[in-house]
């Protein structure tokens, strides 16, 4: 049975709902990623959309779930058009849900213009190579894993580890060091199946240290449908595209935890009874995260920007595990959380070693094309020089603990002292304490100089013979 309502076709043939999913008979006309309109017998209405087409049946992914939904008394209205966003300059400094919902109390946005969430793909020929450095305030991401305006850059936590902290330290402190004060930054902060206690966090951090005004934020909450989880990136990301691409802004947009949206999405593979893939996820987890992760970047021609961090928690801290590796291969580097350095104390634990930033040097140091200092000139060789001489301390702890220490030479204790010197005065800040390039290439100078300086094999001459001091 169907009807005419509004030039839109209504109709009541549910014929079954299984988890968040169910199964509309005799439809026409309607295509994939369609929204749907769905009225409850109480009179409640509910969004869905269109997850398959077959034949005259649709499968519909419903966003708040399917509690209280039955094959009878149940209306679905096919819209004709895909999910979107309503986007205006007076989103910035707003609270949405993660279906892009108005969540603070504040009045409704009159939008500009209606996006749909699911963008689309730069251009490979339209794309802009990733360059300038974008200033965390932390050492261990501004001088050794740089992060540069266009990059996807994740960071790999662990269940119980400080990646909500160092999160809202990012929103804070990020900027791009730039002597045109015309040059516009903003965050995009997304959340996804955190608790209440997480969410009144990252909003009180971020009012109380004045950056809500140029964030955006969407928050899905633990207790809210799983389903909404799979919209609320592509919201995100809508938005950062257009604050980047229309509105000529440097936007950063920050997403966590990826880990629970690839769940969300493992839920809605099971309830359509797809074979599974590796540890159960869905076989396209992998091209269903570069959809995401891809949507970073700059475009020849425009001022703006997105740069991306997602953030995730890998199961029982398996890098391995195929939310992280999958990330891995898509994404330019990643910062990884250590656990045994969470244990000791410091904060943030970033096992440097293990972290890479495959754009680093894109956007540091002094750009002799344009000849001008995008960090400081001194910036590659000193990362270079403390990656390599905390490796080697790192090595010699490794003897020390089989051997002890009496058995390491003089140049090994020199090392592993610097080694520990660099976690306790380098990586470890606090996380209200924003540093600049400029101080942490110095701590990283002072760090060097207590080192021999034969030991020292990585810094040009000429660099040398600028920043060098002789130890009082």
């Amino acid at each position: 049975m169907e009807k005419i309502t509004n030039r839109l076709k209504e109709y009541d043939s549910v014929r079954n709902i299984s988890g968040p999913l169910m199964l509309v008979e005799g439809v026409k006309g309607a295509g994939y990623g369609e929204l749907v309109e769905i009225t409850t017998a109480e009179g409640e209405k509910r969004l869905g959309r269109i997850l398959e087409i077959h034949r005259q049946n649709a499968l519909v992914q419903v966003f708040e779930g399917t509690t209280g939904l039955s094959t009878s008394g149940t209306k679905v209205r096919f819209t004709g058009k895909s999910i979107d966003f309503g986007v205006s300059p007076g989103i910035m400094g707003r609270v949405f849900t993660g279906m892009g919902k108005v969540r603070d109390g504040g009045p409704a946005i009159i939008p500009d213009k209606y996006l749909d969430i699911n963008g689309s793909p730069i251009n490979p020929t339209r794309r802009d190579y990733p360059s300038e450095f974008i200033q965390t305030g932390i050492s261990a991401i501004d001088v050794l894993n740089s992060l540069v305006r266009g990059q996807k850059l994740p960071i790999f936590s662990g269940a119980g580890m400080p990646h909500n902290l160092l999160a809202t330290q990012i929103v804070k402190q990020a900027k791009i060091p730039s002597q045109n004060k015309d040059v516009k930054f903003a965050v995009v902060f997304a959340a996804m199946g955190i608790t209440f206690e997480e969410a009144e966090f990252f909003q009180k951090e971020f009012r109380e240290a004045g950056a809500i005004e140029r964030c955006v934020i969407f928050i899905n909450l633990a207790d809210e449908p799983a389903i909404e989880r799979i919209s609320t990136p592509r919201v995100a990301l809508t938005t950062a595209e257009y604050l980047a691409f229309e509105l000529g802004m440097h936007v950063l947009i920050i997403l966590t935890d990826m880990t629970n949206y690839a769940e969300a999405l493992r839920e809605v593979s099971a309830a359509r009874n797809e074979i599974p893939g590796r540890r159960g996820y869905p076989s396209y987890l992998y091209t269903d995260l570069s959809t995401i992760y891809e949507r970073a970047g700059r475009i020849k021609g425009r001022e703006g920007s997105v740069t991306q961090i997602a953030i995730l928690t890998m199961p029982e801290d398996d890098k391995t595990h195929p939310i992280p590796d999958l990330t891995g291969y898509i994404t330019e580097g990643q910062i990884i959380f250590s656990r045994q350095m969470h244990l000791k104390g410091i904060y943030p634990p970033i096992d440097i070693l293990t972290s890479l930033s495959r754009l680093r040097d894109k956007g540091i140091g002094f750009d002799k094309k344009t000849g001008t200092e995008l960090t400081r000139d001194d910036h590659p060789a000193v990362a270079s020089q403390l990656f390599a001489s905390y490796a080697k301390g790192k090595e010699a702890e490794e003897l020390s603990v089989v051997l002890g220490e009496a058995s390491l030479t003089d140049m090994d204790i020199a090392h592993l002292r610097f080694s520990r010197r660099l976690e306790e005065k380098f990586i470890t800040q606090s996380s209200k304490e924003e540093r600049s390039i400029k101080e942490n290439l110095d701590i990283g100078w002072d760090l060097l100089k207590t080192l021999p300086r034969t030991e020292v094999k990585r810094i040009p001459p000429e660099i040398m013979d600028k920043y060098w001091k002789a130890k009082k």
